[in-house]
């Protein structure tokens, strides 16, 4: 069996352009590209670990970026992500995929293996420890069987199933597939803490994420995490209040993100609002 890791990364994103390439720590010559290839090739269970990227040339600093280190990369469609780790699975002639992105540069090269191995002992087509979230934002790892990607491919036809890549497995035709969902352990359950970078808040705080604990271990791990977030909880409440962006399959969905949204914020009379007319405005929109 042949697992590769597939790591999608772009310029073009939009709360934060060209995030990928900032440099982390803030003061280093090192992206947070790198950062996530490096931690992702501490895997002990992957045969290869490939830059997924688009055709676009607003995403040649990449290809420029993974050529001038060495990293694998391959190029494909810049909104069908679903293509292009469909056919960098074929480039690279992988049986099983590990999806990763490129904004989370904290991911835990022991979580990709739990997740690996819970995929192999389940016999799975489609393994996550993300579509129901309990490890926090930024510890993302997918696990998929080649023969299920591309029945993906070959069947979702929506721009969403097509741009999240794993959606159609959960969400769209989840009977059609054998699904695993691994649970973080009681001590990583907390997935109120961001350690994605998505937007400039984010940036900064993994900024002094980084600056507390890179240079006592450039790999510091979940552990070193948690530790400091129980010594120094004021660093994490940087960016405490950013609301993760989503894309979202139908009404209710997006009804039930800004619930979480109006409790986040405060905003009690609308929160109160929405959930009296939550059956009224679904009925509206289906």
């Amino acid at each position: 069996m042949k697992i590769g890791a597939i790591i999608q990364a772009r310029v073009s994103s939009e709360r934060l352009p060209g995030k990928v390439l900032l440099k982390l720590p803030g003061n280093s010559g090192t992206t947070a590209l790198e950062q996530v290839v490096n931690r992702v090739r501490r895997s002990t269970l992957l045969d290869n670990v490939i830059i997924a990227t688009s055709t676009d040339s607003s995403d040649q600093p990449i290809v420029n970026l993974a050529e001038s280190k060495n990293y694998a990369v391959h190029k494909g469609s810049l909104n069908n992500v679903l293509e292009r780790f469909h056919s960098a699975a074929e480039a690279y002639s992988l049986d099983t995929v590990v999806r990763i992105t490129g904004d989370c540069p904290c991911i835990d090269p022991a979580i990709i293996d739990l997740v690996i191995k819970n995929h192999i002992k389940e016999n799975a087509d489609f393994t996550s420890c993300s579509f129901k979230r309990t490890f926090p934002v930024g510890i993302d790892v997918s696990v998929i069987k080649v023969e299920a990607l591309q029945q993906a491919y070959e069947k979702a036809t929506t721009d969403y199933d097509q741009e999240h890549v794993t959606s159609y497995f959960y969400l769209t035709k989840p009977d059609d597939f054998k699904i695993k969902l691994v649970k973080a352990p009681p001590e990583y359950r907390n997935p109120d803490i961001r350690l994605t970078l998505d937007t400039f808040e984010d940036y900064i705080f993994l900024c002094v994420l980084y600056d507390q604990l890179f240079p006592q271990n450039e790999f510091f791990n979940l552990d070193e995490i948690f530790s400091l977030y129980s010594s120094k909880p004021w660093i994490f409440e940087i960016n405490k209040q950013v609301v993760q962006k989503g894309s979202y399959p139908d009404v209710l969905s997006e009804l039930s993100a800004v619930l979480g949204f109006c409790k986040k914020q405060g905003l009690n009379r609308i929160q109160s609002y929405l959930e009296d007319h939550i059956n009224e405005i679904q009925k509206r929109f289906s």
